[in-house]
């Protein structure tokens, strides 16, 4: 009677929780009712974790003596996990979210990994079906793994640049063939154990080394500029490991939470290429995003004309109109708390105001729309790429903070350029155009900003946050009225 009533339980558990990772996910989409999304998912998966609990009055006789250990050591582990995950949730910096993102794609991907171990070592995954199902999760959890936590080392400066040798393509490209042929090779000595070279946990640790090796090789020659997309792609491997170890288990739960986060994470990954006017492979298989780019680039015309903190200011206080455009140096310097009151400064004199966001700025997807949302910006200030790119023509100033590669005009105008082809915000068009920068550094893509020279830029020198406060000194001593 217990089993039934467990096992009732969990289906309905299982349900409950699917149901609420579809309606956080529907949430989500909004960025007014995001925050409530992510807490309603997180009940769902709070609710499909402790329901695991009740498959313990489903375990045979020969196990039950282990049985105490076995949930008090999930106890542990729920316990240091939640506790980890909820003093850096609360801790981490807005620069070092990136890296977290990451690792946590990796992690879910370990425990895909880790689950389909289970059932191989166990030789739990009865019929070659199943078998074939595991092993997929495996291999695809094993990459997520290891290749989120080079993409964290990557964007935590671990290491500083992409590690490419020659031929390294074609070497990947073997060991992902010398992985799948352990593999088919597993399946096919599965039914005959007496024909194996090896013993059957051997060639399981093998596979496995292979898997996790790979996803290293074929994340370390990857740049710093695609970072936001591979992010985004183990993202989704992630979920698809998931998923597939799901309906190993024929866990309802952990299908549908698998595929949402696989199809989501794909869906993104493919949005992030095309704001990039790159293909997903190309992002993998090619050099773009290396900061010691060979790229010649011709020698540009103009030269750079710095100006004053001050200055810049004051003449956004007596324009009609201001675009401005975040980039990861606004995250660096967490000036974006000083940014919106030298905002809410120029609104308190008329002047309007509007936030350009590019897809792949910052180091993942999304992270200027969660930077300015952390500083309180209204929603309705914020804009995406094709709902504003028009309006810079008509704009009187363009204040550009952090952003490099996404306002460089050289991705219209220059096809040698790595970056031809690459939608960007038309910062350029504006009458009058502010560039932050704490120097004269390239951007991710390894070349120099033909925005940086035109006649109508300027060069504001210094870390964002300390220029904002220059900005907003400078307004305030013109008098006028208190920030609201």
């Amino acid at each position: 009677m217990l089993i039934l009533i467990s096992h009732i339980g969990i289906g309905a558990v299982d349900l409950a929780a699917a149901f609420l990772f579809l309606y956080g996910l529907h949430r989500m989409s909004s960025p007014v009712t995001a925050p409530s999304g992510i807490f309603v998912a997180g009940i769902g998966m709070a609710v499909a974790v402790l329901a695991s609990f009740l498959y313990a009055f489903d375990v045979g006789a020969a196990a039950r003596p282990n049985l105490p250990v076995n949930l008090g050591l999930a106890v542990v582990a729920l316990a240091l996990g939640g506790g980890v995950a909820w003093w850096g949730g609360r801790k981490v910096a807005m620069t070092a979210m990136p890296q977290m993102v990451a690792i946590y794609n990796g992690m879910g991907g370990g425990a895909a990994g880790a689950i389909a171990a289970v059932e191989l070592f166990g030789n739990k995954a009865p019929g070659a079906g199943a078998l074939v199902m595991t092993l997929l999760g495996a291999l695809i959890g094993a990459v997520s793994l290891s290749g989120s936590l080079i993409a964290w080392a990557k964007l935590d400066g671990v290491i500083n640049k992409p590690v490419r040798v020659k031929g390294q393509q074609v070497f990947n490209g073997l060991v992902l063939l010398l992985t799948v042929a352990v593999g088919v090779y597993i399946v096919v000595a599965s039914a005959d154990k007496a024909a194996l070279l090896l013993t059957m946990p051997m060639w399981i640790y093998i596979f496995f080394a292979c898997a996790l090796a790979l996803g290293i090789l074929m994340t370390l020659p990857i740049g710093g500029a695609d970072m936001p997309v591979v992010i985004s792609i183990f993202n989704a491997f992630t979920g698809l490991a998931v998923g597939i170890e799901g309906y190993v288990l024929q866990n309802p739960a952990l299908m549908i939470a698998g595929m949402v986060v696989g199809a989501a994470g794909m869906l993104l990954t493919l949005l992030m290429a095309k704001a990039m006017n790159r293909s997903v492979s190309n992002v993998i298989f090619t050099n773009f995003g290396d900061v010691a780019s060979t790229h010649k680039q011709g020698k540009i015309k103009g030269e750079l004309k710095p100006t004053q903190p001050g200055d810049a200011g004051i003449a956004m206080r007596y324009a009609a109109s201001v675009i401005i455009v975040p980039g990861y140096g606004l995250a660096v310097s967490q000036g974006q708390g000083k940014l919106y009151e030298f905002v809410k400064l120029l609104q308190a004199g008329g002047v309007s105001v509007k936030f350009a966001v590019h897809p792949v700025a910052g180091r993942m997807p999304g992270q200027m729309d969660v930077l300015l949302a952390e500083a309180g910006v209204p929603y309705d200030m914020i804009f995406q790429l094709e709902d504003i790119n028009d309006q810079f023509a008509t704009t009187d100033v363009a204040l550009i903070i952090g952003a490099n590669d996404v306002v460089n005009p050289a991705a219209r105008t220059d096809k040698s350029s790595a970056i031809y082809g690459m939608p960007i915000l038309n910062a350029d068009y504006a009458k009058q155009v502010f560039v932050v920068k704490r120097g004269e550094g390239k951007g991710y893509a390894g070349i120099v900003n033909q925005l940086f020279y035109a006649d109508n830029c300027n060069m504001v020198y210094g870390d964002a946050q300390a220029v904002l406060i220059k900005m907003i000194e400078a307004v305030r001593g013109l008098g006028l009225p208190a920030v609201a």
